[in-house]
């Protein structure tokens, strides 16, 4: 009885669309994921994001979820995800995708999955990192922990969406530091972020992983923005 009234006045809605959520649904509704566009990029080893790296990073896979499209479903559902608190969106796409990334072949071997870090003045700015519960969920269905104190983020920048790949390459090449010991040689890292545009960001993240001996590296994202 409570809950019913609580969601009367506070009715949930979507995050995709902004319509409301039937109890059945859980923020995202059917329409929006029947109409999600998915990439299918783990059923095609030559996909797009492989090619986005092609020459910059070696990779054994590499892949997103979705499309990011301007003003787009993924859009909508990335804002909130980013700058709305809602975390859910990003397990909800990590519980989609674990079932399907389980079928790639090149990702058995991965050790750890390893979430583009925040810088902790943004941290604490935001209140929390918007790749976690992505790879939480990714975590769980994989069965792969996510390791969180091997890459870290070695000086504050300001947000790098409106810049072009050079200048982005430019201010985020120190940004990143590794940590790591013994323990951590001969392992497959899986980096994941939210939004793959330029690649500099995971270029560079990329970049000081494989510095690790015998590291091997493979890259997922929520979304792929087509250029």
């Amino acid at each position: 009885m409570l809950q019913s009234l609580i969601n009367l006045l506070y009715p949930t809605l979507c995050n995709g669309c902004d319509a409301l959520l039937l109890e059945s649904e859980d923020t995202i509704c059917t329409a929006c994921r029947h109409d999600m566009p998915y990439t299918r990029h783990y059923l095609n080893p030559a996909n797009e994001v492989v090619q986005k790296f092609y020459g910059r990073l070696e990779l054994e896979h590499a892949s997103a979820l979705v499309y990011f499209h301007k003003e787009g479903m993924v859009q909508e559902l990335i804002h909130n995800l980013k700058y709305r608190r809602q975390q859910r969106v990003g397990r909800l796409m990590g519980q989609w995708y674990a079932p399907l990334l389980r079928q790639v072949p090149e990702l058995t071997s991965v050790t750890d999955i390893i979430p583009v870090p925040l810088h902790p003045r943004k941290l604490r700015e935001r209140g929390y990192n918007q790749v976690t519960q992505f790879g939480q969920a990714l975590s769980e269905g994989l069965g792969i922990p996510l390791t969180e104190d091997v890459l870290l983020r070695a000086a504050y920048t300001k947000t790098q969406t409106k810049k072009n790949r050079e200048n982005r390459a430019k201010l985020i090449g120190s940004a990143f530091a590794v940590d790591y010991n013994q323990a951590h040689e001969g392992r497959h890292f899986l980096l994941i972020d939210d939004v793959l545009t330029t690649g500099a960001t995971l270029e560079a993240c990329g970049k000081l992983l494989l510095q690790i001996p015998g590291a091997r590296l493979s890259v997922v994202t929520i979304a792929f923005a087509q250029s």
